[in-house]
């Protein structure tokens, strides 16, 4: 059998960085570098189900924010006219 096979007991914990994209890290080691923890933790599955409910939007934060000025200095043009 080959480590493939075999059944995944891990608890996981989910993780955020300062971009807001999530991802899985074993529960008992510490968090890497720049990630902390959001609160939920289980089976690998029951993670991965929470992160694909919680994380709607994929782009990170600072590319959402910087999309969101562009959009407001836009409407701000078009309403100078």
């Amino acid at each position: 059998m080959s480590w493939e096979d075999r059944e995944d007991n891990t608890i996981y914990k989910v993780v955020v960085n300062h971009e807001e994209q999530y991802s899985i890290w074993p529960a008992h080691r510490e968090n890497p570098l720049g990630w902390n923890d959001v609160g939920k933790s289980g089976p690998k599955q029951e993670c991965l189900d929470y992160i694909k409910e919680v994380w709607t939007d994929m782009r990170p934060l600072s590319l959402r924010k910087k999309m969101e000025e562009m959009e407001r200095a836009r409407q701000a043009g078009q309403e100078a006219n």
